[in-house]
């Protein structure tokens, strides 16, 4: 495996925030992402009781930390905090789905809008970088890190767009929508399809051509939502 792949599955600790890149993340923010990828990963299934003393055990980190991160991530939607009963991951409604493309398919036709605008040579270089190093079809990591390979590419996109506000926004969503991936598609979705259409995409962004960018991105979540809805139609419910 080429260092590009070995850095999208050993992600440093970063501070999500662009404007906090290089940081180090604090404890709570470590906590908040080590849970935040059990949720989305279904390694803590929607409607599991959280354990709060048995996380902080298994991350070694303190009350404090799981504390703020759970709060966060219950603000995100992802952990639902029930007084006097406890804390549960959020369940996955019917209309999930629906209510995140609404969303999804604006925000990031004018995310790929302004990144077109704003997006710097360095951040295209990075991204046809990540795109180049593609896995081979026998890998046993394949889908992991075809996963991780999209998700780098939208936070390039998300970076492009110089706006803190619809950046931070934007990584909330696209952590909603992988779980529903992981959820509906892991063992019959093909994420290698996905990967193809972000090489079109870049095409856009690089030659700044903001309206076909919005096309692109456009088409990319409508073959994701059509495969989901083809998904959870064929698959019952967990």
């Amino acid at each position: 495996m080429t260092m590009v792949m070995a850095l999208l599955l050993n992600k440093p600790l970063t501070n999500g925030s662009s404007r906090d890149r290089q940081r180090p993340l604090s404890l709570s923010q470590q906590a908040y992402q080590q849970i935040k990828h059990k949720i989305v990963t279904l390694e803590l299934l929607p409607g599991a009781v959280i354990d709060r003393h048995s996380l902080e055990e298994e991350l070694g980190l303190g009350r404090t930390p799981m504390r703020e991160a759970l709060q966060q991530l219950a603000w995100e939607s992802l952990v639902q905090i029930v007084p006097r009963r406890g804390i549960f991951v959020s369940d996955i409604g019917v209309s999930d789905p629906k209510w995140l493309f609404e969303v999804r398919l604006e925000l990031d036709k004018l995310a790929v809008r302004l990144a077109a605008r704003r997006g710097t040579a360095e951040q295209w270089q990075r991204m046809e970088a990540i795109l180049s190093d593609l896995p081979d079809e026998g890998d046993p990591h394949n889908q992991e890190i075809l996963v991780a390979i999209d998700e780098a590419c939208h936070e390039i996109i998300y970076e492009a767009t110089d706006n803190e506000f619809l950046h931070d926004t934007l990584r909330i969503l696209y952590a909603l929508s992988l779980r529903l991936w992981y959820y509906y598609l892991y063992e019959m979705g093909d994420m290698a399809e996905a990967i193809r259409e972000h090489v079109a995409i870049l095409d856009a962004l690089r030659a700044g051509d903001e309206e076909a960018a919005a096309a692109r991105i456009e088409d990319h979540l409508f073959s994701f939502q059509e495969e989901l809805q083809s998904a959870m139609m064929e698959m019952p419910v967990r």
